[in-house]
């Protein structure tokens, strides 16, 4: 059976774009020429009739480059700052990039209590369906501006598989710097092999995922990766991680060509959203 056949027909998406895939490497800069490619690409979905959330990193990083700061920042406060700054940067090109292709995008921010309170869950889940319903792509982020450490998802994969899972979507696409799965670090081990398809994620591919990452810009390493597969897949989504070298790859994975890891939706009666949250909370 080719799986990737049924991708071709996914209504609700939920592409997560990483820190490395949107910023030169050299100067940690907006690469507008990515970002241009990845706007029309999610435009086209979205004239295809299809709902689009875009779950994107970047605002530190274009806030410190911004700033001058010559690296990542350290201090908690310098952070927050920095996200202050590049978050409304972020934001405006990505408004006026989807304008262009006659689409509307609209900002929201999380944090972990947004998904722990009942009552705010449920507000931020009416607020992605009436945006949806109004053909408006969502871009999410942390609030990394107010987030603490008791507060925060930790990284934008995380996120993005809880987002997933609020909204029901029925597929989720990771893109960083790595091209999929493999059996073990492929940086470090040159016979690791990839794996294209993880039909049930289990315990013995959570223990494939190094607390790594390849990229100095980012905070997601494959672990994070795969404990994001756990939640989308157990709440009903497929979900492909792939390389966001060329965001060209988001028509091709929804063409149906093998590209990236796929992970298949093996959805749990028993799956409660905020059990997975709690767990984040109190590991």
């Amino acid at each position: 059976m080719d799986y990737r056949e049924y991708l071709k027909d996914k209504k609700r998406i939920v592409i997560k774009i990483g820190s490395s895939s949107l910023t030169h490497r050299e100067t940690g800069r907006l690469n507008l020429t990515k970002m241009e490619v990845l706007v029309r690409e999610i435009s086209d979905l979205c004239n295809q009739g299809k709902e689009v959330v875009v779950v994107s990193s970047g605002a530190i990083g274009v806030g410190s480059a911004a700033l001058g700061l010559g690296g990542k920042p350290q201090r908690v406060e310098q952070k927050q700052a920095c996200a202050a700054i590049g978050q409304a940067r972020l934001m405006m090109i990505y408004q006026k990039l989807f304008a262009e292709y006659n689409q509307t995008a609209g900002q929201i921010l999380m944090t972990k209590n947004t998904m722990v309170n009942h009552l705010n869950r449920r507000n931020a889940q009416n607020t992605f369906e009436e945006l949806l319903k109004m053909r408006v792509i969502p871009i999410v982020n942390e609030n990394d501006t107010i987030s603490t450490y008791e507060i925060q998802f930790g990284d934008n994969d995380t996120l993005s598989a809880i987002v997933s899972a609020l909204i029901r979507a029925d597929l989720l696409i990771l893109l960083s710097d790595i091209d999929g799965l493999f059996t073990d670090d492929p940086r470090k081990n040159p016979q690791a092999e990839f794996v294209s398809l993880v039909e049930n994620m289990d315990e013995h591919y959570m223990k494939m995922g190094k607390n790594t990452t390849g990229s100095q810009v980012g905070t997601g390493g494959m672990a994070t990766k795969l404990e994001a597969a756990r939640i989308a897949t157990g709440a009903g989504a497929d979900m492909v991680i792939a390389n966001g070298a060329d965001f060209h790859i988001i028509h091709r994975i929804m063409g149906g060509r093998p590209e990236g890891t796929l992970f298949l939706a093996n959805p749990k009666e028993e799956f409660y959203l905020i059990d997975y949250i709690d767990q984040l909370v109190n590991p």
